[in-house]
């Protein structure tokens, strides 16, 4: 692609599940501006913080451009023969099980589609899992356990609808912030709306609740379980629709009489005020919605905490209908889409079944396949043991990094690092996977690369090129598809554009459904090149007009039974075969063997699904009359008996929960590029309450060992009375390419849950302690240091150069030849230094003619420098001596500014400026928002800032 003249491309963000529309426009020399997409059903023109700063992170630094072999830079051919010889070699001695895909919900559908179809029809296993195991795989068991099918029955549009909103598990504000917006929105015209958070942590998310319930690690099906056994104790349930639409509910209720109020509040830590507070007011609200993620499907119970959710509402019939139902939403773009093709080991492509044999044949018929694997593969952590114990021989990453996001992750790095054969696809040529790879394959990024994503509300929408492809990147899809030539099966992957994978994709997704399974996107089999090059985001299913929208014997399709057939591109002359009825079993935890049911669902009308056409203001929920998707069409209550486990113990007293912050995502790969989005939160860091902070000789801002059975990390303490006590909250995002020893899931324990294999990250027994430094650094630099003599550090990109947080073990150190190591500056380079021995004070800066090349501040303890202030000395001019001096001297001088620590990253906003707006009048979020702009971009700082006028008004009030 040659940029000729600037245009605005209709693409999609490359993060969260919300799936937000983005405008991006590249010019001809190369500059590249975002802006949330308003027409958008997903977000209406909004962005997150991380999502408008996406511009920053498309540079090229870093990247692996070409193919290497064996560390040395290869041709394509070489590199991907290699690969096919190697993956059929190994299957030829050892069997298909002996080989292995590990792939990404950061990968777009085709991408997924043509890697699924490769593994499971050709060389015949199910070993492809997906880093979406680690996110979402308990409410895909959980939907399937009570739908018989992976279906989210609701919108986004539901949280807008609802006048209560549950959220459990899920920091919103953070994670999801255009959702969060959306809620806020909703509330500013609605404010007797009620939103209730469940959450161990009181996180930014609470600034919006009516209720926060500081739930105990894993209370949550207790707390689930006690609110069904309230439902039916207060006659709260919907009768009429358990009868006619449900089985399995006196069993279920049943188990949930096990615990009084008294068992609830002892399993939950919470009151039995709390518990009759939040119960009554589920009970008395029709339109309720209860909005759940990582922190109900990152449990080894969480398929239960899952079923115990939809449990209460499919006994109040709060499903499917405005305003009401469970909702699960995904933490990555497309975990959706790859559920769709079947990206995970014990699923098919087109949400089909790989156990049931009337699956395994119609999609081996389709695809005209040797050989369908014929039975579930390796989940994610039986994956890597598999790798670890030598049963995998060969394995194959694409864009994702398991060394550091996976439980248990020092065993994981040292089980790639013996595996025979291990191929990265990935856009870095740096991460903490990629250097253990015997083949590194480049992968296109987001802006070079095109396909589509599916996000929370089940809504496909377009990821469109806006750049060129650098070096000799490739998507995909396109590096599958060519292994997959040279492995012998041609015809299959002679996909010319991605657009073809989708096509096929959307076939499969119709074919022999007939309006029998809930996946259906049929109508856009057909597509050509321009079609999907204009193609709109649409929600599913969107069947083909030849497809009865429900099984016989229900509902026709409004305006008439069928319309004429769009010709599909895949040819396929197998006759029709009916699913038989097999029995269905739940002791096998997600439905195996099941026959498809149908569901009755609200269609867009035939004429929105044509490609090219917007889809807006029409949206499918399900459920809302029954017909689910097993073979009764009855939904099944699941019977859950809550149970507690301590795994805390005197060496470990401390439970462990893992997460995400605002401004950066997953292992930093892309936001940490991004000088804006580092400004908020620089280092790893570990949340402590105070009385477990004093209990433990933690004091704030000390650096902190954080330790589990499995490992120990080097934090920043972070005392806050918003964490429960007895517990810690650390961010997982470090890796050994941006700090000393910040790889958190080093600490956590291959422990999963027994239906989903779902890693439990979120409850890891652990121990603190102070690390005894001796002294302590900050320093900012043009060149990206590299501070290995340090015991602790950190590095984070700021505008023109790095900062970088130090802790040393000793404090006999020659602190100038340490600055000229950590500088890398020329010989005749400016220095100016400070020392106060007796002190253990030491401020040394270098300049390069006008500019600062370098500072470096030393401290015996945490350093008291403004770090804003002292990264944007790198872009400043410093002509005069004062003002150097002012650098050494660590503060600003004249007329300088310090912001302060950066609180609003859409616009740069710091603390000191939010403060010092307070106190000029700026009474509310709306006034330092109308005096300031932040918080009025994304919206994910207004809870911050409100702490700021908070505190601010207390110290006004003394």
């Amino acid at each position: 692609m040659e940029i000729d003249e600037a245009r605005e491309v209709r693409t999609t963000c490359p993060y969260c599940g919300v799936g937000c529309g983005v405008l991006a426009k590249a010019t001809a020399d190369g500059q590249v501006s975002v802006r949330g997409d308003p027409d958008h059903p997903a977000n209406f023109g909004r962005l997150c913080s991380k999502g408008s700063a996406l511009a920053e992170t498309i540079d090229l630094d870093g990247r692996l451009l070409h193919p290497e072999v064996h560390g040395r830079r290869a041709g394509w051919d070489e590199a991907l023969d290699l690969v096919a010889s190697t993956f059929s070699q190994t299957i030829a001695e050892h069997g298909p099980d002996a080989v292995a895909f590990y792939v990404s919900g950061q990968l777009l559908t085709e991408d997924y589609y043509v890697a699924n179809k490769l593994m499971k029809g050709f060389v015949g296993s199910a070993n492809i899992d997906t880093n979406s195991r680690l996110c979402m795989a308990s409410s895909v068991a959980g939907h399937r356990r009570a739908f018989g099918s992976d279906t989210v029955p609701g919108t986004y549009e539901d949280l807008e609808l609802a006048d209560l909103i549950v959220l459990v598990g899920s920091n919103l504000a953070w994670c999801h912030p255009v959702l969060y917006q959306r809620i806020a929105a909703a509330r500013e015209k609605r404010p007797e709306m009620k939103i209730v958070l469940v959450d161990p942590r009181r996180t930014m998310t609470a600034d919006i609740a009516d209720m926060h319930l500081a739930i105990a690690p894993d209370g949550d099906v207790a707390l689930f379980t006690g609110l069904l056994a309230y439902l039916g104790q207060h006659n709260a349930l919907d009768r009429a629709y358990i009868t006619t639409h449900m089985t399995g509910f006196g069993q279920a209720l049943f188990a949930a009489s096990a615990l009084d109020l008294a068992g609830v509040a002892a399993a939950t830590g919470l009151s039995e005020d709390e518990l009759g507070r939040f119960y009554s007011l589920f009970a008395a609200t029709a339109k309720t919605v209860t909005v759940y993620s990582q922190g109900v499907n990152q449990s080894s119970s969480g398929t239960d905490k899952v079923n115990a959710i939809i449990n209460c509402h499919l006994a109040t019939g709060r499903i499917g209908k405005p305003g009401a139902g469970p909702f699960s939403v995904t933490g990555q773009p497309n975990a959706m889409g790859g559920r769709e093709v079947g990206g995970m080991a014990n699923m098919l492509a087109a949400h089909m079944e790989i156990e049931n044999p009337d699956h395994r044949d119609r999609v081996q018929r389709f695809w005209n396949a040797p050989a369908i694997a014929g039975k579930p593969g390796l989940k994610a952590v039986e994956m890597f043991q598999a790798l670890a114990d030598g049963r995998i021989k060969a394995l194959w990453i694409m864009a994702t990094n398991p060394v550091d996001s996976m439980p248990d992750a020092d065993a994981v790095e040292a089980a790639i690092k013996a595996c025979p054969f291990v191929v990265v696809s990935d856009v870095l040529a740096q991460t903490d996977t990629v250097r253990h790879a015997h083949v590194r394959l480049p992968a296109a990024a987001w802006g070079e690369k095109d396909g589509t994503v599916t996000n929370s509300e089940r809504r496909v929408s377009r990821q469109r090129a806006f750049l060129p492809v650098p070096g000799e990147a490739r998507p995909d899809w396109r590096i599958v598809a060519e292994v997959g030539k040279r492995m012998g099966f041609g015809e299959a992957f002679s996909y010319a554009t991605p657009g073809e994978v989708f096509a096929e994709h959307a076939a499969l997704s119709g074919f022999e459904n007939d309006g029998a399974r809930d996946f259906d996107i049929g109508a856009y089999a057909g597509v050509d090149a321009e079609e999907y090059e204009a193609l709109e985001p649409f929600q599913w299913p969107a069947p083909s007009p030849a497809t009865p929208l429900w099984p016989a014997g229900h509902l026709p399709r409004k305006g008439g039974d069928r319309l004429p057939p769009r010709p599909s591109p895949i040819t396929n002359n197998a006759g029709d075969m009916r699913a038989s009825k097999l029995p269905i079993s739940l002791l096998a935890g997600e439905m195996s063997g099941r026959t498809e049911g149908g569901a009755q669902a609200r269609h867009q009308s035939d004429e929105h699904l044509r490609a090219g056409q917007r889809l807006e203001g029409n949206t499918t929920r399900f459920f809302a009359d029954g017909n689910f998707y097993t073979p009764d069409r009855k939904a099944r209550f699941i019977a859950i008996r809550p149970t507690t486990e301590v795994r805390t113990s005197p060496d470990y007293p401390l439970i462990l929960n893992t997460g995400r912050i605002r401004d950066h995502w997953h292992t930093m790969t892309r936001t940490g590029k991004s000088p804006r989005l580092s400004q908020h939160i620089a280092e790893p860091f570990v949340e402590i309450h105070p009385a477990d902070a004093q209990r433990f000789g933690i004091g704030d801002a000390d650096i902190a060992r954080v330790s589990s059975p499995r490992g120990d990390v080097l934090v920043r303490a972070l005392v806050t009375a918003r964490q429960r006590q007895g517990s810690l909250f650390a961010p997982m995002h470090w890796t050994d390419q941006f700090a000393a020893r910040g790889r958190l899931d080093t600490l956590t324990a291959p422990l999963t849950d027994p239906i989903s294999g779902q890693p439990a990250l979120k409850h890891v027994a652990a121990r603190i302690e102070k690390f005894a430094a001796k002294a302590f650094g900050f320093a900012v630099t043009r060149r990206r240091p590299e501070p290995d003599t340090a015991a602790y550090w950190a590095v984070a990109k700021c505008k023109g150069g790095w900062r970088v947080e130090l802790a040393f073990a000793e404090d006999d150190i020659d602190w100038a030849g340490f600055a000229g190591s950590l500088f890398g500056v020329s010989p005749g380079a400016e220095m100016l230094a400070y020392h106060d021995r007796d002190a253990g004070q030491h401020r040394i800066a270098a300049f390069d003619g006008d500019q600062l090349s370098a500072a470096l501040f030393v401290a015996p303890g945490p350093v008291a420098v403004s770090r804003g202030w002292a990264a944007e000395q790198l872009s400043a001019d410093h002509v005069d001596r004062r003002g150097r001096l002012a650098i050494v001297a660590g503060r600003p001088g004249g007329i300088d500014v310090d912001r302060g620590a950066i609180v609003c990253s859409c616009f740069g906003v710091g603390a000191n400026q939010i403060a010092e707006a307070v106190r000029g009048g700026c009474g509310s979020v709306a006034a330092i928002g109308t005096a300031l702009h932040a918080g009025t971009n994304c919206g994910s700082c207004r809870a911050e800032i409100r702490v700021i006028i908070d505190a601010q008004s207390l110290q006004a009030a003394e």
